[in-house]
């Protein structure tokens, strides 16, 4: 009998609203083209527009969480977070955004405490340098994923501030690094490094580096020696460090250096957005938010209110999370339809980029989100 899989889709705010139909395009092909394979969409609204539809009463329907909780085998995000007319944060009256509840409640609430950030160039994306397209890295040399840990440091709710005659004089956020934290997200990586089993473009060797400040940080010196501590138990990979202010730009320099690398949570948010850079675009950038249960996919770039409703937006971030989503619920389950399923989508994606038939204008051309989609879709049928 064929299994049923129960895909929660959040499409959020902003173009969020017009990627996720894109991915969902590539989900259903997959699913037309391989007959063991039956999936369940269960969408809500949620975000910032959806708490100023409501009349500013909930970020989501008060059932979603306990169905992502509880029912979903895995869940699809397309972008949190809005703007007010005047171009202000749509936030609580406590400045809070709206709608980090809904991304933070799912990553520490599901304890998705792995946040996997792949960065690969495919053949035919061009990159934007200076305000001018241009053929820098080879699509060969850059092919590495960054494992960020997704459940502690600057983003746990460590906040706080002083307000005193309606002024904030003083604001604190206090870091968290953990050995609980440390141990999982980096056992995680190294396990990850080898199911991967690519090595480093450069030189082929299986490779983990620790991304960290520990040159300064407590924190961090934790995290290094955890790191230190669990690398003896995988003699097969290399061990490698940088902190994270070289990374920054040994990641630009020399690409092909890395395999996986692992880095607590702010460092690598930074860091991996630069690294999109190499894929040439943020559009073309995927994430999955990963725990021991549960799993949520998103493209790592916001809301974009500047390019919303215009079908504009690059939607193969959210297609290429779509792909990590079948992927890792197909490891999970020992699926072979899906880890087909998520073979065929990055196949079309890869041969429809070589082509340069059609590309958004983030890749310097003019086809519209719904194009793509529909590009990548049917060249799914037709394998």
């Amino acid at each position: 009998m064929t299994k049923k899989y129960k895909i929660v889709v959040l499409p959020g705010d902003g173009i969020g609203q017009e990627v996720v139909p894109q991915a969902l395009k590539a989900l259903k092909a997959v699913e037309e083209k391989n007959k063991g394979i039956n999936f369940e969409f269960i969408e809500y609204p949620c975000g910032g527009q959806y708490w100023l539809k409501n009349g500013k009463k909930e970020e989501w329907p008060a059932e979603t969480y306990e169905v992502c909780q509880k029912e979903s085998d895995a869940i699809l995000l397309g972008a949190i977070g809005w703007t007010n007319p005047d171009g202000t944060t749509v936030s609580y009256p406590d400045g809070k955004m709206v709608g980090l509840n809904i991304l933070f409640g799912l990553r520490f609430g599901l304890d998705l405490y792995a946040n996997i950030r792949p960065t690969k160039l495919y053949e035919g994306v061009p990159h934007k340098i200076s305000g001018e397209f241009r053929q820098i890295w080879k699509p060969e040399n850059v092919d590495f994923v960054v494992i960020r840990e997704n459940t502690e440091g600057l983003y746990s709710d460590t906040h706080g501030k002083l307000d005193r005659g309606g002024k904030v004089e003083i604001a604190t956020d206090t870091r968290l690094i953990t050995r609980k934290g440390s141990e999982r997200v980096i056992n995680f990586a190294f396990d990850y490094c080898t199911q991967r089993n690519k090595g480093s473009p450069s030189d082929g060797k299986l490779r983990v580096t620790c991304i960290d400040k520990s040159n300064v940080t407590a924190g961090c010196k934790l995290f290094r020696q955890i790191y230190q501590e669990i690398a003896k138990h995988y003699p097969e990979i290399e061990q490698d460090y940088a902190f994270i202010d070289a990374f920054t730009q040994w990641i630009i320099r020399n690409p092909e250096w890395y395999d996986v690398g692992v880095v607590p949570n702010m460092f690598g948010d930074i860091a991996t957005d630069l690294a999109a850079v190499l894929q040439g675009s943020m559009g073309m950038a995927a994430s999955g938010n990963v725990g021991d249960e549960k799993g949520m996919f998103e493209p790592i770039h916001g809301s974009a209110p500047r390019h919303a409703g215009k079908n504009e937006a690059n939607p193969m971030a959210a297609i290429l999370s779509a792909h990590m989503l079948l992927d890792w619920l197909g490891n999970r389950n020992n699926d072979i339809n899906l880890k087909n399923g998520a073979k065929q989508v990055e196949r079309a994606i890869e041969e429809i980029l070589k082509e340069g038939k059609i590309k958004t204008y983030d890749l310097g051309g003019s086809s519209k989100t719904s194009e793509v989609g529909d590009a990548i879709a049917s060249r799914i049928k037709s394998f």
